[in-house]
């Protein structure tokens, strides 16, 4: 009885299209890469594969898919030329009437390139930018999804705390996508601990590209972070009915933040501390118990400086001609509290404000509003001389000490 012969499966080194088109869905539904993106990089990586081994072909070659016939085919391109003087551009009309006979001189015929034309060094760059492709995209959808995040509240969770240093890493989630940051001892609050697997409010300053995929910039002493903070407290700031018009904070300490409301039936400063301090509670809690100031917005600057240098009295507020300056007046038992420790409640509602406070007591004697005046503008000329000068030695033009 003759026995029945079974040919053995040899491994072709054609590229089989199904199993192409099938990787490529393949990736689309476990990375999100959309097809079209990796066709191209496949493209790229097919003529990259064969110019790696084969100098001289230039733009000549073409790849053309075809996912209904499930092909895959990489074609170069010849001109028909009586002498051949670039074998990789040009063909003879002898060679190219083998296989196809009515070819004339000056036409230009497509050559088939097989896989197996590859070497294992082309091979090895195809593999190598089509790899390359998909990290690109998977970065590439990581900074849209974390550009779309910038000034915004997140919360990360602490993967890393550097002893030495003292910076923190934390792995930030949004949506499918996920990403590494790192808050820098300079971007974190005074007197607050971190602990490994602590979850984490931080505040998106800014996303960068980088070489190394997106940078994502955050930060837990930005004013952003206090403001964001009572978005998610309070439905009347986040459906716009009542209005964060100015943040001034110095992180750890002390906080000033105005706010308006756009109806006259609701009270901005009551809608942000809320029912039994409820709200405002719950964002001193994430702030480690940091002070804030609610202080009612004016469109009066006078009224407006009155209330940012609070919880001090104000007797009066006179505005300086240059629209950037002011003298308070205040009692004088109120001066102290007005400065406030170190400055700081001046300093903060001169923040807040965007005017130059100049406080005095009752009692002391008041200078002419001319002399301020002068003296306030003396004061600006000097700081933008001190500015230009800094600026200039920063560039190169004048040398430094």
């Amino acid at each position: 009885m003759a026995k029945r012969v079974t040919k053995k499966k040899v491994n072709s080194t054609e590229m089989d299209g199904k199993e192409f088109f099938e990787a490529i869905h393949q990736i689309e539904q476990e990375k999100g890469i959309k097809p079209g993106y990796m066709m191209e990089k496949v493209t790229q990586a097919l003529l990259s594969a064969y110019r790696r081994d084969h100098e001289g072909v230039g733009e000549n070659l073409v790849v053309e898919a075809d996912e209904a016939a499930c092909t895959v085919r990489l074609f170069l391109k010849k001109e028909i030329v009586e002498e051949v003087d670039n074998p990789a551009m040009e063909i003879s009309l002898e060679e190219a009437r083998a296989s196809l006979p009515q070819a004339e001189l000056g036409d230009t015929v497509r050559m088939e390139v097989k896989a197996r034309n590859f070497g294992r060094i082309a091979a090895q760059t195809a593999r190598q930018v089509i790899i390359q492709g998909i990290r690109e995209a998977e970065q590439g959808m990581i900074y849209d999804e974390f550009c779309a995040k910038e000034h915004e509240l997140l919360t990360g969770v602490i993967t890393r705390i550097d002893p030495r240093s003292g910076s923190v890493s934390l792995r930030l989630h949004s949506g499918a996508e996920f990403t590494d940051a790192y808050l820098g001892a300079g971007e974190q609050v005074k007197g607050e601990r971190y602990m490994e697997g602590q979850r984490l409010k931080i505040y998106v300053v800014e996303v960068r590209r980088a070489t190394k995929g997106p940078q994502v910039l955050i930060s837990r002493t930005h004013p952003g972070l206090v403001k964001r903070l009572f978005e998610l407290e309070v439905p009347e700031i986040y459906d716009g009915t009542v209005e964060i018009k100015s943040v001034a904070r110095e992180a750890g300490s002390r906080t000033k933040m105005a706010v308006w409301s756009s109806d006259p039936n609701v009270d901005p400063l009551g809608a942000c501390i809320g029912p039994r301090h409820q709200r405002i509670d719950n964002v001193l809690s994430e702030l480690k118990n940091e002070k804030v100031d609610i202080i009612p917005y004016s469109e009066d600057p006078a009224e407006y400086i009155a209330a940012a240098l609070s919880p001090a009295d104000v007797i009066s507020v006179e505005e300086l001609p240059d629209g950037k300056s002011c003298r308070v007046v205040v009692p004088d038992d109120q001066l102290s509290l007005a400065i406030g420790k170190e400055g700081q409640n001046a300093r903060l509602a001169a923040k807040l404000t965007g005017y130059k406070i100049d406080i005095k007591p009752e009692s002391a004697p008041l200078e002419p509003i001319e002399e301020l005046a002068a003296q306030a503008e003396a004061e600006a000329a000097a700081d933008a001389l001190e500015e230009a000068m800094a600026q200039a030695e920063e560039n190169g033009e004048i040398a430094g000490e």
